[in-house]
């Protein structure tokens, strides 16, 4: 797990399993990196697995980005991983590309109107 300042974001990229084990040093990450002030960036590329613990703290800062009016963005997500983060109930996480606030591109969007 590292923390990288890239000038106007700070970059979080997450490796292996990431749950309860390195829970203490993921929420660490996050507080340095909502500190800085700038947009912060959740890198998952090299991430395995993600439990409960580590989706929850990702919750919470992305919640507390939007609070402070800052962007948190995580990015490559496999189907995979959306799928597994569904099983454990996160269903509407925008910040990981689940749920209304961003459909999927094959997906057709309903109108207003049901049509």
């Amino acid at each position: 797990m590292t923390l990288a300042d890239e000038g106007k974001r700070c970059v979080i990229r997450l490796e292996g399993e990431v749950g309860i084990a390195v829970a203490a040093e993921l929420k660490t990450k996050l507080v340095e990196a909502m500190a800085a002030g700038k947009q912060v960036h959740v890198e998952l590329e090299k991430a395995t697995d993600l439990d409960v613990t580590a989706l929850q703290l990702l919750w919470a800062a992305a919640r507390e980005a939007e609070k402070a009016g800052n962007s948190f963005t995580v990015a490559q997500v496999s189907e995979d991983m959306r799928s597994s983060v569904r099983d454990l109930g996160f269903e509407d996480f925008p910040a990981l590309g689940i749920g209304t606030a961003q459909p999927k591109a094959d997906s057709p969007r309903e109108s207003s109107d049901g049509r």
